[in-house]
């Protein structure tokens, strides 16, 4: 197969839970400093594939490529053999993701928090840990909360910590669950500003997202999922202001409503 350019190659991809199908033949490509957002109604499979691109469930068919590597899976002559966990780590490691809920780990302050995964998956000395993660939580506004707890923090700031501590691994691709749908409103503003400085900074994102005005002002392309198909897909503004697709004028206008 010819390289591709693109640094998310997705084909074919079906994932099913026992019975149900969640996903029923996705096919996408992200270009390198692409900002892609997932939308659709709940249960259309965004999170579903957000978690297929970084292996944390395993497709029941179909390849994902990250930067022209088949994750999860390599090529032994023509046949797929399952990655070993070490291979799946450092594949891992390359992909940031910030889930709904901020999983930091309680009993470890905010910079300790950071610096873990530079130090334990990539065997960083801890003097360039900490200055990378000084350097971050200056990027997220949160210098001043370093040595507190998570316990101390906002919903707000705990998940710009969280962003933070993806980021601190370097990676190549940054995946957002539903960021901010676990944060009181008066809080969301400020996990958008974040991720909208890593936009404008040129991170390759995929973010699956309900927040409408956000998807149309950082994307490139927008992509509406519904019943674990991409209905349509498009730059912001086709997506937004001319679908063509009945399914997905239905859908924003519902949202815009609520």
């Amino acid at each position: 197969m010819a390289e591709s350019t693109a640094l998310v190659r997705i084909e074919g991809l079906h994932k099913s839970f026992g019975s149900l199908d969640v996903l029923k033949g996705i096919d996408l490509n992200v270009q390198q400093g692409q900002k892609i957002s997932l939308i659709g109604p709940s249960g259309s499979g965004k999170t579903t594939l957000l978690r297929c691109v970084n292996y944390l469930e395993e497709p029941t068919k179909g390849d994902i490529y990250i930067d022209n590597e088949l994750i999860g899976q390599r090529l032994v002559g023509t046949r797929k053999v399952p990655m070993s966990d070490r291979e799946l780590a450092r594949m891992r490691a390359e992909i940031g993701m910030v889930f709904q809920r901020f999983n930091l780990f309680p009993h470890l302050s905010v910079l300790e928090n950071i610096i873990l995964g530079p130090l334990k998956v990539q065997q960083r000395n801890r003097g360039e840990a900490v200055e990378l993660a000084e350097d971050l939580l200056n990027k997220v506004g949160m210098f001043a909360k370093r040595d507190a707890f998570p316990e101390q923090l906002s919903g707000g700031q705990q998940q710009r910590i969280a962003i933070a501590r993806a980021l601190a691994m370097r990676p190549k691709l940054m995946l957002f669950d539903e960021a901010t749908s676990a944060l009181d409103p008066e809080l969301v503003g400020e996990v958008l500003g974040v991720m909208r400085k890593l936009a404008e900074e040129g991170m390759t994102m995929i973010i699956v997202t309900h927040e409408m005005s956000f998807a149309e002002s950082v994307s490139d392309q927008v992509i509406f999922m519904a019943d674990g198909n991409i209905v349509e897909q498009g730059p912001p503004q086709q997506i937004f202001r001319e679908s063509r697709i009945e399914r997905t004028r239905n859908f924003i206008r519902a949202v815009k409503e609520h």
